[in-house]
């Protein structure tokens, strides 16, 4: 839905820029590039931090053109500081930051091994004595960078429309589900599940992975 929203309120030359998490693989299925270079995506090593920094070059080679980086709340985490930069240079960004309160498809990928969720996501962490809750939009106001939390799809798009007509990078704050994703297609990713668990739900994993292996051409 959000990659939908969006996309809707992008023109033919934007180019979008994304790295790391689930989101490469929603926008591979869901996003329709409307000129040559305008899908700018990190595929090789799932490079979390590149979105921001990758996002500012790419304005820099291409002033005239429209940059929207698409970058989950893991991957901000990890870098996130070429928002300042940007701002120091006058150069508009258009930042959606996606914010599923953790890592949202590593998590899902854990679980589809059998293995029970442990510290992905935040509210669900075993680990920590205290649960992160960080106002991301306060975080890139503070590098300088005009920044709202959007409270669903509508205002989302209000705020991209806007950000639009603004100099300087813009961020915009969404709320998402973990649990969720776009379907694969039908395709066949090959995650490896341990061979041998004490765990009866890894163990049916692995059963699970072994026919689907096999029956790949």
């Amino acid at each position: 839905q959000v990659v939908g929203a969006v996309l809707r309120g992008a023109a033919a030359s934007d180019i979008v820029v994304c790295a790391a998490g689930g989101l490469p693989g929603e926008l591979h299925k869901l996003w329709r590039a409307g000129q040559p270079g305008g899908y700018h995506l990190e595929y090789g090593f799932s490079c979390m931090g590149y979105e921001i920094a990758g996002g500012l070059g790419a304005k820099m080679a291409a002033p005239e053109r429209e940059v929207i980086v698409m970058v989950g709340d893991g991957s901000y985490m990890m870098m996130n500081s070429e928002l300042a930069t940007a701002c120091a240079f006058g150069l508009r960004l258009i930042v959606v930051l996606l914010d599923n309160h953790g890592y949202g498809c590593i998590d899902r990928l854990q679980r589809s091994t059998g293995c029970p969720s442990f510290n992905n996501l935040w509210q669900a962490a075993p680990s920590y004595v205290n649960l992160p809750a960080i106002d991301f939009a306060a975080h890139a106001a503070a590098q300088g960078a005009h920044a709202v939390k959007a409270g669903d799809l509508g205002v989302l798009a209000e705020a991209i429309a806007a950000a639009r007509d603004r100099e300087g990078p813009s961020v915009v704050v969404i709320d998402t589900d973990p649990a969720h994703t776009t379907g694969a297609g039908g395709a066949w990713w090959d995650v490896a599940v341990p061979e041998l668990s004490e765990l009866d739900t890894v163990r049916a994993a692995r059963s699970r992975y072994l026919a689907a292996r096999a029956a790949q051409v």
